[in-house]
């Protein structure tokens, strides 16, 4: 049955954090519609693009809330054929994404508390505890602290920033717990935040810079790394350990696959994309990993690897190690378009000091003493700044297009 209706929700997370909060209870609970939270930042025509494709019943805005017709062309032909979801649903996310329209993770009432409560009980966080939200709140690392606030009977601070000010008043208010992303805990360590006084800080969306998690140690900042997706309601492995209830598999292939109550129901008018990845209970996802006795160990994206010259090479690896060398601040290495190798291994990367950034060559070094010899990338692109998602993952396609449009003045293949 699709009888429950969905509600898109467009509110800026600064004055729209209360409403939210009510929605996504009411939705939880049974007693109001389905959500859809939506970036209302985003440019109209893209917002139109996603309401057209997840097809909504209504759309709430910081202005009004719209029954019918109101958001452009193709809004409003998807309010007039809206279809209902499953009654368990309470939420459908967009999953993140570089291009393209991204797919709407269907997430049950039953997931989502599944989730937080097997959260919580990990993290040793009792009722009341205040969460410090300074994510994307239509993003599922956001939406998953007003989860966990709701079951823990409490009220985040919503922030739309992470810097040492935000962080000093939510402690004045009583936040023992943050969810970041690692390149916001790079930037508040180098601030000198307080950090230490806070029960636990979530980290993940990313690859975590070599050594960060020890500064953090020797800080007295209890860090716990996270994995896991939009599709598994957020992350559901902490610090390698898959929370309580999730069952974490690895194929021949490599690939992990993740069962336990914190699954996705389907995507969002998409079953043959919902087949091919959900089947008996099991998601396959995109990451390739394997287990180390009860540990997962992540070693980058199936669709990052690199085959160049027949060899293939996990983007992920080159980047953990390239991570550690202490000439660069970060990097990302994709694949670009070679006549001869088929593929060339890119790096793109920042530099610790932008005056004396890196050769090819003392990349390649680094590389080799390290991996294998076909590992090392083939040519450098040196940016100021990555480019980032909403999400605080590296915008992989935009920095794939930017290493192929500098490929005239890329350094060859020895």
């Amino acid at each position: 049955m699709t009888s429950r209706p969905l509600h898109a929700v467009l509110l800026p997370p600064a004055t729209g954090g209360g409403r939210l909060m009510e929605t996504l209870a009411a939705a939880l609970d049974g007693s109001g519609p389905a959500i859809l939270p939506l970036d209302p930042s985003l440019p109209r025509a893209r917002l139109d693009e996603l309401i057209e494709a997840f097809s909504p019943a209504s759309i709430e805005t910081h202005h009004d809330i719209q029954q019918g017709p109101g958001h452009g062309r193709a809004a409003r032909a998807s309010l007039d054929h809206a279809p209902g979801v499953a009654e368990d649903v309470a939420v459908v996310l967009a999953t993140s994404g570089s291009t393209g329209l991204p797919k709407g993770a269907e997430l049950t009432a039953a997931a989502l508390t599944a989730s937080a409560t097997a959260s919580l009980a990990r993290l040793g966080a009792g009722a009341g505890e205040r969460w410090l939200c300074c994510l994307p709140v239509h993003h599922i690392s956001g939406l998953g602290i007003l989860v966990r606030s709701l079951l823990a009977g409490s009220v985040p601070v919503i922030a739309g920033r992470a810097d040492a000010d935000v962080v000093v008043r939510a402690a004045d208010r009583g936040c023992g717990y943050i969810s970041l992303v690692p390149t916001q805990l790079r930037r508040l360590m180098d601030a000198g935040a307080p950090l230490a006084g806070f029960g636990g800080i979530l980290l993940g969306g990313a690859a975590i810079p070599p050594g960060l998690l020890e500064e953090a140690s020797e800080a007295g900042v209890r860090v716990i790394t996270t994995y896991g997706m939009t599709e598994t309601c957020g992350g559901c492995v902490y610090d390698g350990q898959p929370l309580d209830g999730v069952r974490i598999a690895t194929g021949a292939d490599g690939r992990i696959a993740i069962s336990g109550p914190v699954l996705f129901s389907r995507y969002r008018l998409a079953p043959r994309l919902t087949r091919a990845v959900l089947r008996h209970g099991w998601f396959k996802t995109s990451d390739i990993g394997e287990m180390e006795g009860a540990r997962l160990v992540v070693r980058g994206r199936a669709d990052d690897v690199i085959n160049s010259g027949g060899e293939k090479v996990v983007a992920g690896e080159v980047e953990h190690v390239l991570r550690s060398l202490a000439a660069l601040r970060d990097a990302v290495v994709v694949g670009t378009p070679d006549q001869d190798w088929g593929e060339r291994v890119t790096a793109v990367v920042v530099a610790a000091d932008g005056s004396e950034p890196p050769t090819l060559e003392d990349i390649r070094a680094w590389i080799r003493e390290r991996l294998p010899r076909y590992a090392a990338p083939q040519a450098v692109v040196i940016v100021a700044e990555l480019p980032l998602l909403a999400s605080g993952k590296p915008d992989r396609q935009l920095i794939r297009d930017i290493a192929i449009q500098q490929a005239g003045e890329l350094s060859g293949y020895e």
